[in-house]
């Protein structure tokens, strides 16, 4: 997951100086989380991959309002979806947004398996229980976990309540809980997975 720091400092850089470097990095480091997201709502990779790269075409256009997003990281996500959301109109093959079937893998350990010490079996079991987990209740779990946004975001992002993202995160958390003994083995893993955003 790319630091908000490092975020806010590319789009800087791309805002103030026309940096076609900051331009590239910005769009190496959110591009596969993006087409994620996006594959999530259009169920094609070819689909999704077109949606980002349009919407990277838009902030490059754009660039010298950037510098006015306070959330940067909300603004791409908020954005690719209501560009996917265009897709699907435009496709014909629209639903409303509650009725989206989402789909999504976690690509990567939200935690540092080193720092906690943890084997490279149990790393694989955590990740294996948590795409495991239910369409909807993985991309929240992503958006929360792997990308950092916070309760409130993750349900303004997909048009839900705080309450229904709280709720399918204790699901979550249940099923993970459910394939080892995490709490008394891994109390360190435990407290970063039941950490509230």
């Amino acid at each position: 997951m790319i630091a908000n720091e490092l975020i806010h400092h590319l789009i800087d850089e791309i805002a103030l100086h026309n940096s076609e470097k900051a331009y590239k990095t910005l769009f190496m480091q959110m591009h596969e989380s993006l087409v994620d997201f996006a594959t999530s709502i259009l169920k094609s990779a070819e689909d999704a991959e077109e949606v980002v790269s349009d919407f990277f075409i838009i902030i490059w256009q754009r660039r010298a309002q950037l510098q006015a997003i306070d959330n940067p990281r909300m603004y791409f996500y908020t954005g690719v979806k209501n560009a996917a959301l265009n897709k699907l109109k435009s496709i014909k093959r629209s639903r409303q947004t509650s009725g989206i079937e989402w789909e999504t893998s976690l690509k990567s350990v939200f935690f540092n398996p080193e720092e906690l010490m943890l084997s490279s079996e149990i790393v694989k079991e955590v990740m294996k229980a948590v795409n495991e987990l239910p369409p909807k209740c993985k991309i929240i779990f992503k958006l929360v976990k792997e990308e950092g946004l916070k309760y409130a975001e993750a349900a303004n992002l997909l048009d839900i309540s705080v309450k229904t993202v709280e709720a399918q995160m204790a699901i979550a958390l249940r099923r993970i809980k459910t394939h080892s003994e995490f709490k008394n083995q891994f109390p360190e893993l435990h407290f970063i997975l039941t950490q509230k955003k």
